[in-house]
């Protein structure tokens, strides 16, 4: 089963390629992490008693909650689900019930343990797999079916034919043998990647979105109950050797898997591993609620069960959410974690508070990180030959711009930023495809020649930045 085997140094360190500052959450968010490892390795009994410390997240938006979820989901081998708070609705309304994130993390589970699964049988999948491709693209002989007055032998000669289509109805020559050979070689030596193949395959599943919120509510997914009713229709498909060998390596490994401790394994792999980050959580407190809403208490009220541990009924069997590690994460301008009904706020005993952002860090935002801002669009233009480099005194002009437009109307973090080098770079974007220029140099100059008079306008910022 897969765990989270990091140090809390290693998570955080992995955390600073991506965030800027907020080492508070990063490293109570990386202590929570580590402490679902060291449960595992306690006694069983004592595992019972270890229950995960629930997190509250608190700041403006734009200082990096989301991004650390984000970025938690691909550093983590582990389900991971994120939510938002608002898309909740009491039980009894239209809209989502809140056990529905519990049924989103089985889903996301069974996603990890199929993939590890189907890993462990890949070479005797794909063998398989090449088995299937050689007698297609080299097909025998095919032999007519005799024809009995017994209904049961027929049916018996039908199924035997729907276990093995080929085996029962074609007749292999040794010259086919000599053939199938040949191409078995060429095969294994990836000479025939993009040759024409016709294999047949499963119909893809249509969704069928439930017209009853009450099934969802009891984990009863209509479109796959109507799916499961409907004969399994076989389709014909002309692919590449290349794309036909993956569904057909798919096809067989889904034949080698036991679906049903695959859906075991990975219901005890919710269970113990299982994160659901809740965004926008400030938004059912009762303060921000409005008249007209749907009683944002009631969704509190209905989550309040699953954060404390209960049975939630799904359709791959029933999650116990007692270990589940809930990670809740919120701006609170216009209410305040007591807001929260006090059941629910000593559910969430860790609380972090996201510092806003500075002028210096707008600066390392824009530069530092893997996927830095200026690197995409370096990046971007570059596909146009155009070499674009930014002096360091325009960074630092663009960043001062972001911390006063910032101060000056609403707070919206470094997504600020986004907003500024797509007005200042405007012009460019627009050109690239027609220019005939190799290297840009963008200035300070250049930064404020573009922006100047917008930021001076307060007025015009508040609308335009």
């Amino acid at each position: 089963m897969t765990t989270i085997n990091k140090t809390p140094r290693e998570i955080v360190s992995e955390l600073d390629q991506f965030i800027i500052g907020q080492n508070s959450a990063k490293k109570a968010v990386a202590v929570a992490l580590r402490n679902r490892y060291r449960r595992m390795k306690l006694d069983e009994e004592m595992q019972q008693e270890v229950t995960p410390k629930n997190m509250l997240m608190i700041g403006p938006t734009g200082v990096g909650k989301t991004e650390i979820a984000r970025r938690l989901a691909k550093i983590i081998q582990a389900p991971f689900v994120k939510v938002e708070a608002t898309k909740f609705t009491e039980v009894g309304y239209v809209g989502r019930d809140v056990e529905s994130m519990v049924r989103d993390l089985v889903e996301a589970s069974i996603v990890i343990v199929e993939k590890e699964q189907y890993s462990k049988v890949y070479t005797q999948a794909k063998k398989r797999a090449e088995e299937r491709l050689v007698k297609l693209l080299v097909p025998g002989i095919k032999k007519e079916q005799k024809k009995t007055a017994n209904q049961f032998e027929a049916m018996m000669q039908m199924v035997n034919s729907m276990q093995n289509p080929q085996e029962e109805t074609e007749e292999v020559t040794d010259k086919i043998k000599a053939n199938r050979q040949t191409i078995a070689e060429e095969l294994s030596r990836g000479t025939l990647e993009n040759r024409e193949v016709t294999i047949e395959m499963d119909e893809p599943k249509k969704n069928v979105t439930p017209m009853n919120n009450g099934l969802e509510q009891m984990g009863i997914d209509l479109g796959d109950t109507l799916n499961s009713l409907a004969p399994k229709k076989r389709i014909k498909r002309t692919l590449t050797v290349k794309e036909a060998r993956e569904i057909l390596i798919r096809e067989e490994s889904e034949k080698l898997v036991n679906k049903g401790d695959l859906y075991s394994e990975a219901i005890k792999l919710a269970e113990n591993n299982g994160i659901i980050f809740i965004d926008e959580f400030d938004k059912i407190t009762s303060k921000s609620q409005q008249s007209g809403e749907v009683s944002r208490e009631g969704v509190q009220r209905d989550i309040l069960p699953i954060v404390e541990g209960s049975q939630v009924n799904t359709k791959y069997g029933a999650i116990q959410t007692d270990h589940i590690l809930f990670i809740a994460s919120g701006a609170f301008h216009l209410s305040k974690p007591s807001d929260l009904i006090p059941e629910l706020q000593g559910r969430f005993p860790i609380r972090v508070e996201l510092d806003d952002l500075t002028t210096e860090d707008f600066v390392k935002i824009l530069t530092e990180p893997n996927n830095a801002i200026i690197k995409q669009y370096m990046a971007l233009l570059g596909t146009e030959n155009i070499n674009v480099t930014f002096t360091i005194e325009a960074i630092e002009r663009i960043a001062a711009i972001a911390y006063q437009v910032n101060s000056e109307t609403d707070n919206i973090g470094a997504r600020r930023l986004h907003t500024i080098l797509e007005k200042l770079l405007e012009d460019l974007l627009f050109e690239a495809s027609e220019m005939q220029m190799g290297e840009i140099m963008i200035t300070e100059n250049y930064v404020n020649e573009k922006l100047g008079d917008i930021v001076e306008d307060e007025d015009l910022s508040r609308y335009i930045l």
